[in-house]
C-alpha cells in the first residue's frame, strides 16, 4: 500500500470525539457549497487538518469568504452556514 506524502496530519479528532480525515473533505473541484461542505473545510482548518492557505488555494476561496464561514461556525455552529438561515444569524450593521 502506498500513502501519498502530505504536510500535516492525516486525521484529527474533533471536540465531539469524531475523527476527521482528508477523505472527509469535499473534492477540490467543488462549486456548489452546501453547509456541510463549508463546515467540513472550516473544521479542518480550525483543528489543524488543513492549513488555511491550502484550503483557500484548493477550493478557490477568498480570504473574506472563508473568514465569513469561520465566524459563522464559531458564533452559531454549522447551521449558520445554510443559505436559508443567513438572515437569522446576520448581525445588524451600524450606521
Amino acid at each position: 500500500m502506498f500513502l501519498k506524502k502530505i504536510d500535516g496530519p492525516r486525521s484529527v479528532t474533533l471536540p465531539d470525539g469524531t475523527v476527521m480525515t482528508r477523505a472527509d473533505l469535499p473534492p477540490a473541484r467543488t462549486r456548489r457549497w452546501v453547509a456541510s461542505r463549508k463546515g467540513a473545510v472550516v473544521m479542518a482548518v480550525l483543528h489543524g487538518l488543513l492549513p488555511r492557505a491550502t484550503a483557500l488555494d484548493t477550493y478557490g476561496l477568498s480570504e473574506d469568504e472563508f473568514a465569513e464561514w469561520e465566524t459563522a461556525v464559531r458564533l452559531h455552529g454549522q447551521e449558520a452556514l445554510k443559505t436559508t438561515a443567513l438572515q437569522r444569524y446576520r448581525q445588524p450593521k451600524g450606521d
